[in-house]
């Protein structure tokens, strides 16, 4: 009989099951951004089905942050801004929300800056047009939301940076509202330099009324904004992996304290 037992395989263990991924969008009346956002998580579901996806809004739209963070109760789950640089957005109203919720929660990085965002940028732009000028004459102002916090400026520039050594031409980036200089400013100080074929590289996340206005102001091709975009699902997940990872290396310290 002991022989017997001994042929029988231990029960297998379960993995535990991977910390929920809530992606916190910032909401919008646009309809067509609530779309946009519900497609793009789709995505990220199809690249890792094992992982809870979930989407929370700090504004604007259903469902709020707070309400996504009840419904997982005490559960783990890493929450990553659909915001393209650090604002007050990411050092404030998210972190507030997520001490309120009994869930047990890690801050991402915001999206940006990241080369999967100049990756989604060159699509969007290779879309509209780009590349049938000479670079010569040719640049781009790159169209952000804005935000009065100097970390948001100096992310945005990054990527303009990261965009232009892509290019290969004079990329400048501009703001829809709360930082200098706007789009007409950015478009007045190319055509100075002798840049006449001037595209609006769209740095938002979903359609809405900055990228809007944003495009109208264009004065030869704008590109759409990233929307859903393969890289955006992939960034998405790498900030995930990357925030796990750190807290891999945070709780053995924090244990030992």
């Amino acid at each position: 009989m002991p022989s017997q037992l001994s042929l029988v395989p231990p029960p297998a263990t379960r993995r535990p099951a991977p910390p929920a991924l809530v992606v916190v969008a910032h909401g919008s009346r646009d309809p067509r951004a609530l779309s946009t956002v519900s497609a793009l998580l789709d995505r990220v579901r199809a690249l890792r089905p094992d992982v809870p996806v979930h989407l929370g809004h700090i504004e604007l739209n259903a469902p709020l942050l707070p309400d996504t963070l009840a419904a997982l109760g005490d559960r783990e789950a890493v929450l990553v801004p659909l915001l393209l640089s650090r604002g007050y957005h990411v050092k404030q109203d998210i972190p507030e929300m997520a001490a309120a919720s009994p869930a047990r929660t890690h801050l991402a990085a915001p999206l940006g800056p990241h080369p999967l965002l100049v990756d989604a940028l060159q699509a969007r732009l290779s879309e509209a047009g780009w590349g049938a000028t000479p670079r010569r004459t040719s640049a781009v102002v790159l169209a952000a939301a804005g935000s009065r916090d100097p970390d948001a400026k100096t992310d945005t520039a990054r990527t303009a940076h990261l965009l232009a050594a892509r290019l290969g031409v004079p990329v400048i980036p501009a703001y829809a509202s709360a930082a200098t200089p706007t789009v007409q400013e950015a478009v007045r100080t190319l055509l100075a330099r002798g840049r006449r074929h001037i595209a609006l590289a769209s740095y938002f996340t979903a359609p809405g009324r900055f990228a809007t206005e944003c495009a109208q102001k264009a004065p030869w091709t704008a590109a759409a904004p990233l929307g859903t975009h393969p890289a955006m699902a992939q960034l998405l997940l790498h900030r995930y992996e990357e925030a796990l990872t750190t807290r891999a290396f945070e709780e053995p310290a924090l244990a030992s304290a």
